[in-house]
């Protein structure tokens, strides 16, 4: 292992802490305010998100499809990002951000950005979506809009479906204000007692496990909250129903669990996802037309101020877009893209499965999904391994899975057969836990060896290793991702994944797994960088032999492609190559904090974004290093949870084709005829759809699309 912090545990959360307004250096210092906001930047990621909704090249499903995913990520960017504020600024740690900004100032820009985000949102759906739906059949349908048959065949489906699961809760003096659950939709209700005249309140919950929209055949559908709020006279018999109005909570759902050891992590993280129910509301969305009287009771009774009421225009709660995207309607979607075997694991297109150890066993293999399909790669290594009677041991992390993983599984299999089986479950992957947790005890029940990693550190690195009795010699056969073993979003998440059996890496891996599940305190690696000991000591060092490099006349560049860079030290460490001369590009899909373009600072740093059908995850991390490229693939973003409160790993790539490869998709990614977002150095961004000549740019993804349709590769 390099760096100064070589004979740290990696146990030790490390964090390189300095202080970043007094950076200077041969060139100068730099500026106190060199850096974006990370919260600003992340809005303006989800920004792009909502452009993706108004571009009129994309098929009307996937248009509404984005409009849920904007929905959902504004969700969870509630839930966590600005509960975390709204906190420190109640603990008195209100500390400024590296931005410059308090956090006071943060929220304040954030409550200004959202509200012009979601009321676009609303916008979008009202004036576009829901239009250009109709048109094409697929009809979101109020009410009075349905037909006399569409009404009665609504009236039974309420008797018999939704009636017997309404709990209406009034509000007195003998009947509290109930607790609203977080994320649910309901209505407000304000009813008249006929007899006294006198008005009273009530909150009914339109039911989560109910279909959001109902269908009523022929692709036409109508919501829940409309159909129960036609048949709230039902609900209070004897009363005059006078109001109901639609709203939706936003509560704190950030979990913080304090271990003291392995054995109690289970228990406390139940706790507190138990406590998680109940954090206090940090955002209230409210149809625009509420009555003003039921709105003052909303805000006293949930503790939220006028900044955090959304009155919106349209239907609340957009992220249930999703099951009218499922509609049975490819002609209103992208064409569906089946992923082929990966090239490289067989040459030859054919009905048989590949023989993956075999192929590992011969030389290194570079997949790159969904281009390359993950059943018959990572999912096929880990499912042959299991059945193979030659191997003795599998170890793997498991960050996020799936519900009906094959990979897990396949690891349950592996252990019934004899094999010693240790699975890594990280149970504090964010909005994952429970089903994490019920993963962990099904793998417990079946005699796999589960652990939970190291205190105080989540473990996010992507590793699974093989070992097998080869007759000659035990053989580890390791694979290492960029992505989550998670089957279903393999086919939706941009990632890499290196198999291979070189020792060296089977060495590092291997002791990796040591360490996180025994007493290991080792920190020496051959072609691995670890967080949170190595990986920003490790970039830095890269990027400080790239200034000495292009000093020295070779060749010199960084380039960077992850999801998000936040991490101040990193960033002055490109200022710095900047400033010496160094070309830097940055591909980034989420936040960025870097400011690019400013004379004297950041001229030579360029950054853009790709968004479109496949998630952008990968993390790749190229140096021209002389003329000898050098490219890192791995878990870890360029943020300071990744780099100090994460286990992560990194691995040097060392065949030539995969270093072409990385390089061309980098490549490709810049090109003036890719379309892309450019990032400004005021943190907007400029989006680059079409050339001089009015002409659409290419669309990255679907150009690897055709690509793999036919086998090839990009270099």
């Amino acid at each position: 292992m390099e760096g100064p912090q070589a004979d740290l545990p990696l146990g030790e959360i490390i964090t390189d802490a300095q202080d970043t307004n007094e950076v200077r250096h041969e060139f100068g210092p730099l500026p106190d305010r060199r850096f974006l906001d990370r919260e600003l930047s992340w809005l303006a990621f989800n920004r792009r998100v909502l452009e993706l909704t108004e571009d009129p090249h994309l098929p009307i499903l996937d248009r509404a499809k984005f409009l849920a995913i904007f929905g959902s990520n504004l969700d969870e960017f509630f839930m966590v990002r600005v509960a975390g504020l709204k906190r420190r600024i109640a603990t008195g740690i209100a500390v400024r951000a590296a931005s410059g900004l308090t956090p006071r100032e943060v929220l304040e820009a954030i409550w200004a950005g959202a509200h012009e985000l979601q009321i676009r949102q609303a916008e979008i759906f009202t004036q576009e979506i829901r239009p250009e739906l109709s048109r094409a059949g697929v009809e979101i349908l109020n009410w009075d809009d349905l037909s006399a048959d569409e009404k009665a065949a609504m009236d039974s489906f309420f008797d018999s479906r939704v009636f017997p699961v309404l709990t209406p809760l009034a509000v007195d003096p003998s009947h509290p204000f109930p607790y609203i659950s977080g994320l649910s939709l309901n209505l407000a209700v304000v009813v008249r007692n006929p007899e006294t005249g006198s008005e009273l309140f009530a909150r009914v919950k339109v039911p989560p496990l109910l279909p959001r929209f109902v269908s009523l055949g022929d692709e036409r559908f109508v919501p829940l909250e409309d159909i129960i709020a036609s048949h709230l006279h039902e609900l209070f018999p004897g009363m005059d129903v006078l109001q109901h109005h639609a709203f939706r909570v936003t509560r704190n759902e950030d979990v913080e669990v304090e271990e003291d050891d392995a054995e109690n992590l289970l228990k406390a993280l139940e706790r507190e996802l138990l406590r998680r129910r109940f954090g206090p509301a940090v955002r209230l969305e409210v149809e625009e037309s509420i009555d003003p009287h039921v709105l003052e009771l909303l805000i006293d009774e949930l503790g939220v101020n006028s900044q955090e009421v959304f009155r919106l225009p349209g239907l609340l709660d957009l992220t249930g877009l999703w099951a009218i995207y499922g509609v049975d309607r490819d002609d209103l979607r992208q064409p569906k893209f089946v992923p082929k075997t990966s090239r490289e694991l067989s040459e030859v297109e054919s009905s048989s499965a590949p023989d993956v150890l075999s192929v590992i066993r011969e030389r290194d293999v570079l997949v790159h999904h969904p281009y390359d399909s993950f059943s018959t790669s990572v999912q096929l290594f880990l499912e042959q391994a299991a059945r193979d009677p030659h191997v003795l041991a599998i170890k793997q992390t498991l960050y996020r899975t799936s519900g009906d993983s094959p990979i897990v599984d396949a690891l349950i299999d592996a252990a019934r057969a004899g094999k010693q089986v240790l699975a890594l479950v990280e149970i504090k992957a964010r909005f994952d836990e429970q089903n994490n947790i019920e993963w962990a005890r099904k793998l417990e029940e079946a005699g796999v060896h589960v652990v939970y990693g190291l205190v105080g550190l989540k473990t996010h690195s992507k590793l699974s290793l093989v070992v097998r009795d080869d007759g000659d010699q035990l053989r580890r056969y390791c694979h290492i991702g960029t992505g989550n073993y998670h089957p279903k979003t393999a086919r939706l998440y941009e990632d890499f994944g290196l198999f291979t059996c070189d020792p060296q890496v089977g060495d590092d891996v291997l002791d990796l797994f040591n360490v996180l599940s025994g007493y290991s305190m080792n920190t020496t690696y051959h072609r691995f960088l670890v967080a949170p000991h190595s990986i920003r000591s490790g970039l830095i060092e890269r990027i400080e032999r790239e200034i000495e490099h292009h000093r020295a006349g070779r060749p010199a560049r960084i380039r960077f492609k992850c999801n998000s860079i936040v991490d101040e030290q990193l960033i002055d460490a490109l200022y710095r190559a900047s400033q010496a001369g160094v070309p830097v590009k940055v591909w980034v899909r989420g936040i960025c904090a870097i400011q690019p373009g400013v004379p004297g600072m950041s001229e030579n740093i360029e950054v853009i974004s790709i968004l479109g059908r496949f998630l952008e995850h990968s993390r790749a991390f190229e140096f021209a290093n002389g003329g000898d490229t050098e490219v890192w693939i791995g878990s870890a973003d360029i943020m300071h949870r990744n780099l100090d409160r994460r286990v992560e790993s990194l691995v040097s790539l060392k065949a030539p084709e995969h270093i072409a490869e990385v390089d061309a998709l980098i490549n490709l990614g810049f090109e003036s005829n890719t379309a892309a977002w450019l990032l400004q150095s005021d943190g907007t961004w400029l989006r680059r759809t079409h050339n001089a000549d009015g002409e659409p740019l290419r669309d990255i993804q679907e150009f690897l699309i055709s690509v793999r349709r036919t086998r090839g590769r990009l270099a």
